[in-house]
């Protein structure tokens, strides 16, 4: 299991599938809108 992670505001935006536990960083929708 796979996690998607906003790097701002560490919320989380998704998850995928991924036979190993990993997060990735993004931004959300709601951080990329302030900037």
């Amino acid at each position: 299991m796979g996690t998607i992670v906003c790097q701002d505001c560490q919320k989380v935006i998704d998850y995928y599938d991924e036979e190993k536990v990993t997060t990735i960083y993004s931004t959300c929708p709601t951080c990329k809108s302030n900037k």
